[in-house]
């Protein structure tokens, strides 16, 4: 991951380069949130799912950048007082803390349009096909937008105070719902784009979306946990999940049991991941941070 980030930024700085029509202001709101010390999780799919399917990381690097830029967006509209109203991100004050609730909507917009153009430009550089180019568009736009990321956070948003008012089973549901969606299908969708940009068969970039609905789910039940138990200065944000009575996984099923759930959906992620043989493995590598880390 170290080293993903580092060629990942580098691609990011080029994509935001300045331009006598780029607005300062807006681009400095974009650079503060994008280079804020994020995990890179999402990027670094896109490179592994590549590699795995026999393409050099160094030719998917638009694409990652693509991802890391939707993945920043979400977050940065997160935070706004309508949706969690949170103050920290990555131990430094949120974006709209910094430069206003105008500006952070803007700059929100501004990396989700420039992912875009960043996937496309990729596309053309490896000279993908127009219905190939056309999927990699389509399947990074499916993951992030109303039937994926923002369906999911509709949904959660729905979901507060419903603890108390469902069954264990309903709420179990609800929540895995919410999730395949909010968290989920963005992580499948970066995993499904590296695939697609190395030309992969249907059954490879069916192995790697499975593999990514099975980890993205572990990454948002080891989220809830560490919204309870974990190191608020190592996370770099407050938990917020209980303030606002989220349903969580935590909540539901308590901490242990959360993680027990977490630790099975890795187990499925190793097993999807068995055709691809030692090209795997740092994907397996990643499958087991996701539920280890500690922010």
């Amino acid at each position: 991951m170290e080293k993903n980030t580092a060629m990942v930024d580098s691609a990011m700085e080029k994509l935001l380069a300045a331009t006598p029509d780029f607005p300062e202001s807006v681009r400095k709101a974009m650079r503060y949130s994008l280079f804020a010390g994020g995990k890179r999780l999402r990027p670094t799919l896109v490179l592994e799912a590549a590699e795995c399917c026999g393409l050099g990381a160094k030719k998917a690097l638009k694409t990652a950048a693509s991802l890391e830029m939707i993945h920043t967006y979400s977050l940065i509209h997160d935070d706004l007082p309508a949706m969690d109203d949170d103050d920290l991100r990555r131990g430094k004050p949120t974006n709209h803390k910094v430069f206003g609730e105008a500006m952070a909507i803007l700059a929100g917009d501004g990396l989700l349009t420039k992912a875009f153009e960043a996937a496309a430009e990729n596309a053309a550089d490896l000279k993908l096909k127009g219905p190939a180019a056309a999927e990699l568009v389509r399947l990074i736009a499916y993951g992030a937008g109303a039937e994926g990321m923002v369906g999911g956070q509709v949904a959660d948003l729905a979901a507060e105070g419903m603890t108390k008012k469902l069954s264990k089973a309903a709420a179990a549901k609800m929540l895995e719902a919410v999730h395949r969606r909010k968290t989920g299908a963005l992580i499948v969708a970066s995993l499904d784009a590296g695939a697609v940009l190395a030309g992969a068969s249907p059954a490879k970039r069916e192995a790697l979306r499975s593999y990514g609905e099975s980890i993205g789910l572990a990454f948002q039940i080891a989220d809830d946990v560490l919204d309870v138990v974990g190191d608020k200065k190592k996370m770099g944000k407050r938990g917020s999940d209980r303030d606002n009575d989220k349903l969580t996984y935590a909540s539901l099923y308590g901490v242990d049991g959360a993680r027990a759930k977490a630790r099975s959906l890795v187990e499925m992620a190793h097993a999807n991941l068995k055709s691809f043989g030692r090209k795997a493995a740092a994907l397996h590598e990643l499958a087991d941070y996701i539920i280890t880390r500690d922010k």
